[in-house]
């Protein structure tokens, strides 16, 4: 008899023990990596840089996976981008004090490196961790806002003095506070900003191997619950060159030295020699490519290791695109990524469906299988299409940064640029004096002048003369740029050369298309010249 309960017992738990795993499967463990600024020559799953580095992880995950190719960002910087991706939302709808004081005052609402995340937010974190996920980050904030941090006196000063490396574990433990803040169970290895603007320059370094330190720990922790990882890189992002990147002192990190290098991913020392056998040159770029590719395949690694890797969905994604960052061009809004798991996807290998980065949260809802119908999100799940489903033809695309806007119908995309009228306006003697407070501030940080003259004109991005640094390689680049309307047909003009804005032939299309953002932006704060006139 006591066997026979014995076995009973036995059987049942094994049948609770299934029951449980089952469960576990069919909500999956994910993974968001986001990259840092790099170009589509970085990819070698694209044409532009097919075969040009040595990224075997990132390779397959494009080879197993699918690479969405229509994939667009909304604001392509960094910061906006990350609002984005977090939220389900357009940054214009930030709520951080010093965005809406400022929309307040110009009249419209301007996007920059300004949009900033809340407590009270709602984030993709926090609804997962609500519906039973434990959730995890490690790497680049630059959009969550961080209270308490405390600048540096002495930009030169020695991260070995005692009171800076106080102040720089104390800056980094209050990101780490506002990271668990917006939902995040675990946070560790983080920058609050740019390498460049912790406060010391020593410090002004990248550590790919700390970043990644943390996400394996969070990795190998006992999940009895599913997992959401974002992890966010701080590379191929500058400082580029190797003596402040893959060569730097591996020790080095936003919190100072540590006391020995991590071995977490393959030795930096490593890297000149693989490359060379893979009859690759050896340069800051496939140097920085291989070394985040080593943090991917560490990730990869954990996850075959603990057993979790055929339950896990992995998101690749790089902020924005490059060749035109700090505008609304293709160049800038377009930005193919990859989403993989074992197996793959009903779609194949390459999904042409119109997304945007606002339809990461829907997406990664609906794989968990939170429901959200509760929720109000400017995207949308774009699973049905990685399931097979076919995208609709004519979907809608926004985009919005500093004084442009745009929208993308089928093949047809339409710009806006306006400057409130005090911008519009300014004077020499207030445009000297707006740059030199910019310059002066970069220089300090011994950082890139774009330019010292006053009478440049202003970028799409930034009312500073002769636009910031973010963009100065997009600046009036574009053969329109400076033009306040521009219509576009991508099936001919991919790389919008040709402004069709003033072609009478074009006249009914330009209507439509200006009345489409002309709706879009009735539902967002602030002006925008005479397509949302003020109402103050």
């Amino acid at each position: 008899m006591r066997s026979i309960m014995k076995r009973s017992l036995t059987l049942l738990a094994l049948a609770s023990l299934s029951l449980f795993m089952q469960a576990h499967a069919e909500r999956p463990n994910i993974i968001f990596f986001i990259a840092d600024d790099m170009l589509p020559n970085h990819f070698n799953c694209l044409q532009d840089g097919k075969d040009k580095y040595l990224t075997p992880n990132l390779d397959r995950l494009a080879r197993e996976g699918t690479l969405m190719l229509q994939q667009h960002v909304v604001s392509p910087v960094c910061t906006p981008s990350r609002y984005n991706v977090l939220t389900g939302n357009f940054s214009s709808r930030a709520q951080n004090h010093f965005f809406t004081q400022n929309t307040k005052k110009n009249g419209q609402s301007i996007v920059e490196f300004n949009t900033h995340i809340l407590p009270t937010d709602r984030t993709l974190p926090a609804l997962l961790k609500a519906s039973g996920y434990t959730t995890g980050m490690a790497g680049k904030d630059h959009v969550v806002e961080v209270n308490g941090l405390k600048r540096f006196k002495n930009f030169k000063g020695s991260a070995h003095d005692p009171a800076n490396k106080a102040q720089l574990k104390a800056n980094h433990e209050h990101t780490r506070q506002a990271m668990l803040e917006i939902g995040f169970d675990f946070a560790d290895s983080l920058y609050h900003n740019n390498p460049s603007f912790l406060g010391l320059y020593e410090v002004a370094v990248q550590n790919m191997d700390w970043i990644t330190d943390a996400g394996v720990r969070f990795l190998k922790q006992h999940h009895t619950d599913p997992f959401f990882l974002y992890f966010a890189t701080t590379v191929p992002h500058g400082p580029t060159q190797a003596k402040r990147s893959w060569k730097a002192d591996p020790r080095l990190t936003a919190i100072g030295y540590l006391d020995k290098p991590l071995t977490v991913q393959p030795s930096r020392d490593t890297i000149p020699s693989r490359l060379r056998a893979a009859g690759l040159p050896v340069n800051d770029n496939t140097a920085n490519l291989l070394w985040l590719d080593d943090a991917l395949g560490a990730l990869l690694d954990t996850l075959e290791a603990t057993g979790e890797i055929d339950n896990t969905v992995i998101f690749f994604f790089n902020d924005h695109g490059q060749l035109a960052k700090g505008t609304v061009y293709q160049g800038g809004v377009h930005n193919p990524s990859i989403v993989w798991r074992k197996g793959g996807f009903p779609t194949g290998a390459t999904c042409q469906a119109l997304v945007s980065n606002v339809d990461f949260v829907p997406t990664i809802l609906d794989l968990a299988q939170v429901d959200f119908s509760q929720h109000k999100f400017d995207g949308q799940s774009f699973l049905p299409y990685l399931e097979g489903e076919s995208p609709p033809e004519e979907r809608l695309l926004y985009f919005e940064l500093g004084y442009a806007r745009g929208v993308r119908i089928g093949n047809w995309k339409y710009m806006a640029i306006r400057y409130p009228e005090a911008i519009e306006n300014m004077n020499l003697e207030e445009r000297a004096a707006v740059l030199k407070e910019w310059n002066d501030a970069r220089y300090r940080r011994q950082l890139n002048i774009v330019t010292d003259d006053p009478t440049q004109p202003f970028s799409h991005l930034t009312a500073i003369p002769g636009g910031g640094d973010a963009e100065k390689k997009s600046t009036g680049s574009y053969p329109a740029y400076f033009e306040r309307d521009q219509l576009y047909n991508l099936a001919s003009d991919p790389n919008e050369q040709r402004n069709l804005a003033g072609d009478p032939r074009h006249a009914s299309v330009l209507a439509e298309m200006q009345a489409a953002l002309k709706e879009q932006l009735e539902t967002l704060p602030g002006s925008f010249g005479e397509l949302k006139p003020s109402t103050l």
